[in-house]
């Protein structure tokens, strides 16, 4: 089963729930894939899905920081149950201390020495936690073994 029919399968199941909170949240969800795919004018394969997902799950995380910043603790919990949602339809996540290692092999392999050589680890280093770890959690742990 793909992550696509997952999320309309359990889009389904939230409304046979009456679960709106989980119904809404993945009704958005793909409502932007078939905004993508509309746009694309093409069915989206099983990575692009991901990321987009993946792109969903980061944007919560944002609204939720901005909201506790503002104070508005009743969007912050919405958000976090949202976020929280969405998680599930992501692989396992890496843990950190498996990421430096990775990121410590990578720089070895590469030979690089110093902040030059960010983006040659950076193009291994990406496609290869997509959708399992974040983005800019790679990006500042690359950083800190560059300097």
């Amino acid at each position: 089963m793909t992550l696509k029919d997952k999320l309309l399968s359990d889009m389904k199941e939230a409304l046979k729930s009456k679960d709106s909170l989980r119904l809404n949240t993945i009704r958005s969800v793909v409502a932007a894939i078939k905004n993508q795919e509309i746009d694309l004018r093409k069915e989206l394969q099983e990575d692009e899905v991901l990321s987009l997902v993946t792109r969903e799950v980061k944007k919560r995380k944002e609204a939720f920081v901005l909201f506790e910043q503002g104070g508005r603790m009743d969007l912050v919990e919405k958000e976090k149950q949202e976020y929280a949602i969405l998680q599930t339809y992501l692989p396992e996540q890496v843990s950190e201390e498996d990421l430096r290692k990775r990121i410590q092999e990578v720089i070895a392999e590469t030979g690089a020495e110093g902040m030059k050589d960010f983006g040659k680890i950076m193009k291994t280093l990406v496609p290869e936690f997509k959708g399992k770890a974040d983005n800019s959690l790679i990006k500042d742990l690359a950083g800190e073994y560059l300097n």
